[in-house]
């Protein structure tokens, strides 16, 4: 066995040689050719030569006896990896017209094939990126070029990078060399080119270099993966064969749904992506994580704390690591960065066993953790142990079965295979039967019905001035989409099979999930009412720890482990990181006043004497508020003892509102001091009203299952996909070659690539860029962002700001802002930039939509979680996607809501909002143009709606003085178009509330009360 899995290890380290990381640098350049540089030198600096040894013919196998022995690698070990290089490359980019040409050899001429001359693209002269899911190029010739870069330079710096990762090794353990240890720091620092030996020349753009020039649409690391992946399932397989496995966990909006507080929504979401990692985790112990194709795990930091605690990877490899350095929950530990499923190449004759594996360990970890959570819960209550007592049978009952494990694994060796030695002449007869009923119909099922299969399976030959070339020899790698598809529908089946045990659940039930009874040490309790339990577990925990339960809350297992979750995890990253890290989560009161907070300190944060005195009374029952991250940076300058007194003002004010001092005087003087304090550094110092309003923010990206299975229209072109050079010969063969022409402009098939691409977009986004919006050029507090959800909390005023920011930054292109720097990001043709890091996002095509409520700080959680899911199902269905919604639910009653595209409408909302906070605008314009458009029977404008733009016009000039007038007419024609793209007989309505919207927006504060006439108070 241990041969086995030595050869296993071995295998992939080979696989991931094959290639050096620098090919697209040396290409056509480096006289001895890219396999014989980087790859050729590590090879033998790893000792393949010494493995092992081979029994070749060389009279018969004599091409084969030249490779092994020029790369040192056993015969059975080549044969894996050429083959799996083989498949990576059929399965991620198009084949290239290959010349006959003739060499001479020891047994005379003989014929071989060459890359024909028009597909040859020296790259370092046209170093051009294309995004892969939108076509877009980013020409890194307008960015300062590559052509200065010496090859000589280029080879050195990556061996000198790779060597001294495995001498790391090799001194970490100098008797024995780890070949898995090597896989797994190849896989994961291989692409990490430190600056150190970058001299500033290539920086992020080494994580991006293409595995060929000639389609730079996927990089060398993506190639590396699959490649690896692919020779490692053949090398696990007693037959050599590999499969699909797909497999999911859930439920999920359920289980992330059950919140009566921020810190639950956190932890739902958190702990799903944890069992996510634990459901890939035994495959990554098995097979690497590089197995698993989506999502991509290279630099989540869930991950790197698995290599470098549980693997023993040497720790200096991760000291520049950002989760290394964040003492808060900002550290990246604290994402929810996985989805709940993954797609891995798995050996075919272990598909079973695999999936068996994942949910014995993914339930046996929640049933650990449930243990966990008792333990906590019984000493923090002051009771004891007791395995006897009837939670812990309550625990493992209600953890029973939890979480739903989905799978479905399919064999690639359903595709036949004529010509053994080459892969190539595929039969689909098994393949087609395997799909067809999950298809039904006529013809052949799925991507073997598609135009794209009737061109691939057939070799295309290209006539190049009389000299015949072959454009493509398929191999099974090209069928990738429909091993997939079928992997996909089989799993979808699986799904619908939902065998569970029945469990009897007697007693009162969970107050804050509702399914289960609530964990009790005595069963005889659970017959209680909620008015008669005085003295039970969860009693004494909400007297004790009230940040586990509040008063009245019974919890069940799922729901204590949430409510526990964030402590335990803040622990687990303390011991980890050896630091304590602080968990803070802001209030919706803190956040309400956020920008109050943010312009006192600006202006030295002075107190007056009456809050003084109030914060010197009731200090020691006042506990420190977290403030937003941005607050406390612009804070920094600020005396540190006016800090510590922000963030004491909405304690103070939640004070005030207790039930044994909400009714009194004092109560009154305590507000009445806060408000003072804020108001003295305002234009309108008696104006000292408090904002009293949030907002909740929910952005998901749209038809990602669409993406992620990649039809055609979320698809580009064979063509498109092609260098600019190879795309201008390209076409001069297809003017005269029609079966070329179609074959160009076929959508380009599903493939591995497209995985890893979206999956490594998603987790920049959530991970870096995400946090960056939210909480570095806002006041916000991200709670959570996972792939293409995004949930954060905002104040008021910088909702509309960081929604479009968000919009911008899920696609990478901002167009105000090409090519610049804006706030310390740039966003331009699908990539982002931030501290020199530079990120592939899902790209222009790809849309997002959003929905937003602004409550009342006290409103209930719950309500205003609901109201948040409505306007972002607002957004989808009545938006159409790509489209934001708007609640605002008024504290007074009554609720406002506004859906529209984005683009247009939002910017006229904002600039609508600017226009009245504008000095000279009457702070009653809104109000009065609202009264007009209610007090008059207007017509539904029709045609150029010119008579209703010179009526808004007037309205708003009325009320405005000075450059403000100016403003009046261009946002009359503005509205007026806009209202002339609704309903006809919902026009009138819908500008009323886009102007209801804007005005309550435009509000210095919003205070309790809420309707439109406040403005004018």
């Amino acid at each position: 066995m241990t041969n086995t899995i030595n050869t296993l290890w071995q295998t992939k380290v080979a696989a991931r040689l094959h290639d050096p990381a620098e090919k697209a640098l040396v290409l056509l350049r480096d006289p001895a050719g890219h396999e014989n540089g980087t790859s050729r030198a590590l090879t033998r600096l790893l000792g393949f030569h010494a493995i092992g040894t081979d029994t070749l013919d060389p009279d018969n196998d004599e091409a084969l006896v030249r490779t092994v022995f020029k790369k040192g690698i056993p015969a059975d070990m080549y044969r894996h990896v050429q083959r799996a290089d083989w498949w990576a490359a059929a399965a991620d980019r198009p084949q290239w017209p290959m010349e006959e040409i003739t060499v001479s050899t020891k047994k005379g001429d003989e014929r071989t094939l060459k890359v024909a001359p028009w597909a040859q693209v020296r790259w370092t002269q046209e170093p051009v990126l294309i995004h892969p899911l939108t076509k877009d190029q980013y020409d890194l010739g307008k960015h300062g070029g590559l052509s200065d870069t010496d090859f000589h330079d280029i080879k050195e710096r990556n061996f000198s990078h790779l060597s001294s990762l495995i001498t790391a090794l090799h001194k970490q353990s100098p008797e024995v060399h780890d070949w898995r240890k090597t896989l797994l720091t190849l896989w994961r620092f291989g692409p990490e080119l430190s600056e150190e030996n970058d001299n500033g020349k290539l920086g992020e753009l080494w994580k991006l270099l293409p595995a060929d020039t000639r389609i730079p649409d996927h990089s060398i690391w993506d190639h590396l993966d699959l490649t690896s992946a692919f020779s490692g399932a053949f090398a696990a397989d007693p037959n050599g064969e590999a499969a699909l496995l797909t497999l999911a966990i859930g439920p999920v909006q359920s289980f992330i749904a059950a919140a009566r507080k921020m810190e639950d929504l956190w932890a739902g979401s958190h702990l799903l992506a944890r069992l996510s990692w634990e459901a890939m985790k035994p495959v990554c112990e098995r097979l690497g994580p590089d197995a698993i194709l989506f999502p991509r795990l290279r630099g989540v930091p869930q991950v790197d704390l698995w290599l470098r605690d549980e693997c023993d990877l040497p720790a200096q490899f991760f000291e520049s690591c950002d989760w290394q350095k964040g003492g808060t929950d900002a550290n990246p530990l604290f994402a929810a960065a996985l989805p709940n499923r993954f797609v891995a190449v798995v050996p075919a004759s272990q598909a079973r066993e695999i999936a068996e594996q994942v949910q014995t360990a993914v339930r046996g970890w929640l049933q650990a953790l449930g243990q966990t959570v008792l333990t906590e819960l019984l000493e923090e209550a002051g009771l004891t142990n007791d395995g006897n007592l009837h939670c812990h049978q309550q625990m493992r009952e209600q953890l029973s079965g939890f979480p739903e494990v989905h799978w479905a694994a399919v064999p690639f060796s359903l595709i036949g295979i004529g010509n053994k030695e080459r892969q190539t002449g595929l039969d689909t007869t098994q393949l087609s039967a395997a799909m067809q009923p999950f298809f039904g119909g006529d013809g052949d099922p799925g991507f073997l019905g598609t135009n794209a299969w009737k061109l691939l399976q057939k070799e295309l030959q290209l006539d190049d001035a009389g000299k015949k070339s072959t454009f493509f020899a398929p191999n099974p790698g090209v069928l990738y989409p429909a091993v997939h598809e079928l992997a996909e529908r089989a799993l979808a089946a699986a799904k619908t099979v939902r065998s569970f045990a029945q469990t009897e659940q007697k007693g009162w039930r969970c107050t804050l999930g509702g399914e289960t009874e609530w964990l009790t040490t005595d069963a005889a309790q659970l017959k209680l009412p909620a008015g008669q339990r005085t003295d039970t577990l969860w009693t004494r925990i909400a007297a004790k720890r009230p940040a586990w339960a509040k008063k009245g809350e019974h919890l069940g297992a799922l729901p204590a482990i949430k409510r526990l979750w964030p402590t335990l995890f803040a622990d687990e990253v303390g011991k980890a990181l050896d630091k304590d890290i602080g968990r803070f989560v802001v209030s919706t009161h803190t956040m309400a006043l956020a920008h109050q907070l943010d312009q006192w300190l600006a202006h030295g944060g002075q107190c007056t004497p009456e809050l003084s005195r109030r914060l010197e009374r009731y200090r020691k029952q006042l506990d420190t508020a977290a403030l937003p991250r941005k607050l406390m940076r612009h804070a920094r300058n600020a005396d540190a003892e006016v800090v510590k007194t922000a963030a004491l003002l909405p304690a103070l004010l939640d004070l005030s509102s207790d039930e044994s001092i909400s009714e009194t005087e004092e109560a009154a003087l305590m507000r009445s001091a806060v408000r003072q304090t804020l108001a003295s550094v305002r234009e309108n110092q008696n104006d000292d009203r408090l904002e009293t309003y949030y907002s909740l923010l929910l952005m998901d990206g749209d038809r990602m299952g669409a993406w992620l299975s990649g039809g055609d229209d979320y698809a580009i072109t064979y063509r498109e996909s092609f260098h600019p050079q190879v795309q201008t010969g390209f076409d001069k063969h297809a003017q005269s070659q029609p079966q070329i022409s179609q074959y160009g402009q076929q959508k380009r098939a599903l493939s591995p690539n497209r995985h890893l691409a979206i999956s490594g977009a998603l987790n920049d986004f959530s991970l870096t860029v995400v946090r960056h919006v939210v909480e570095n050029e806002h006041l916000g507090r991200l709670i959570y962002a996972g792939g293409d959800d995004v949930f954060a909390m905002l104040p008021v005023a910088d909702l509309l700001s960081a929604m479009q920011r968000l919009r911008h930054a899920y696609s990478g292109h901002d167009p105000e802002h090409k090519g610049g720097r804006h706030a310390g990001l740039t966003l331009h043709q699908g990539f982002a930039i931030l501290d020199g890091k530079l990120m592939r996002m899902m790209g222009s095509k790809a849309t997002a939509s959003c929905g937003a409520v602004i409550a009342h700080h006290q409103a209930p959680l719950a309500a205003v979680r609901r109201e948040l899911h409505v306007a972002e199902q607002h957004a989808k269905n009545e938006g159409g996607r790509d489209a934001f919604s708007v609640t605002i639910v008024k504290r007074s009653g009554g609720a406002l809501q506004l859906t529209a595209k984005w683009g247009e409408p939002l910017h006229a909302l904002q600039d609508l909002r600017v226009f009245l906070q504008t000095d000279g605008v009457s702070r009653r314009a809104a109000y009065h143009t609202l009264q007009w458009l209610n007090g008059h029977e207007l017509p539904q404008p029709e045609g150029d709606g010119a008579m209703l733009q010179t009526l808004l016009a007037y309205q708003l000039a009325r009320q405005a003085q000075g450059k403000a007038k100016t403003q009046a007419e261009p946002l009359a024609q503005r509205l007026t178009a806009l209202t002339l793209e609704q309903p006809t007989d919902k026009r009138i309505d819908w500008l009323r509330n886009f102007i209801s919207v804007a005005e309550f927006l435009a509000r210095e504060v919003r205070s309790n009360s809420g309707n439109a006439s406040e403005a004018g108070e």
